[in-house]
């Protein structure tokens, strides 16, 4: 994804997440949610709430207050290169997400008394929702180190789950119950590397994948999709398409591999 005008216009292609050298391998560091942290530093926690507003207006999941770069925020207007870390895309709640968080919201049963990873977290909306539903454990991974997801637990009364910031990729990983990822099938290389993980995942662990998607040709035209069923179509509200060159509907799709 890139920003221009500002950091107000996003095209449909984010480039937000990590890649993994490489997504067969399943050695390396043991339980890296035990380095995880689930806090910020006072400075990043001031910038923070100075330069994002609250709000819960706009999306699929009203019942979720996050902290976002909005119309009233300073960088909305500003040049994008006025920004003084990486590309806040934790700032926007992405269809995908909106997707699965309204899904797990309505579907309790999914979470409940379950390990839960929320890959590429970004503003941690989705790992909110499993929390609010009873998920019994929660790592949210995103690869910026300063995304408002500690805060946005605040906001919603929540104590603050593990936050990783390294490449979950190029780490073991031990069993989840269920990995949800939104927004992240955007790049065909990245693309291929997340299937493979995934279905490591799930060949080793039983894990349970949902996928959240607004209709990217990187995944919707990608073999993926001989993997996965349909859950639900949300119809995106109206701001939500706005800010997404007009995307009208995410969807959440289960994964099922098969060995061939």
């Amino acid at each position: 994804m890139t920003l221009c005008i500002g950091l107000r216009v996003f095209t449909q292609f984010p480039t937000k997440a990590m890649r993994g050298s490489d997504p067969t391998r399943f050695t390396g560091h043991r339980c890296p949610w035990r380095n995880a942290r689930s806090f910020l530093d006072p400075e990043t926690k001031a910038f923070l709430e100075e330069n994002t507003e609250v709000t819960n207006s706009g999306s699929l999941t009203p019942e979720i207050h996050l902290r976002l770069l909005t119309p009233t925020c300073r960088f909305w207007w500003e040049r994008a290169e006025l920004w003084p870390h990486s590309d806040p895309y934790w700032a926007i709640y992405w269809p995908g997400g909106q997707a699965l968080s309204r899904y797990i919201l309505d579907h309790p049963d999914v979470v409940r008394g379950k390990s839960v990873l929320d890959l590429g977290s970004g503003c941690g909306a989705t790992a909110i929702a499993a929390k609010m539903r009873g998920a019994s454990r929660i790592l949210a991974n995103d690869i910026d180190p300063r995304t408002a997801i500690a805060l946005n637990c605040e906001l919603n009364q929540l104590s603050p789950f593990p936050i990783l910031t390294k490449n979950i990729l190029d780490l073991e990983q031990e069993k989840w119950d269920l990995i949800v990822l939104g927004d992240m099938f955007y790049d065909e290389d990245l693309a291929d590397h997340l299937h493979q993980w995934l279905k490591n995942c799930f060949w080793a662990y039983g894990t349970r994948v949902l996928i959240g998607d607004p209709g990217r040709p990187q995944f919707s035209g990608h073999r993926i999709q001989h993997q996965v069923h349909r859950l639900v179509e949300y119809s995106l509200p109206e701001l939500t398409r706005q800010q997404n060159n007009g995307l009208t509907t995410s969807t959440v799709w289960d994964f099922s591999p098969d060995r061939s």
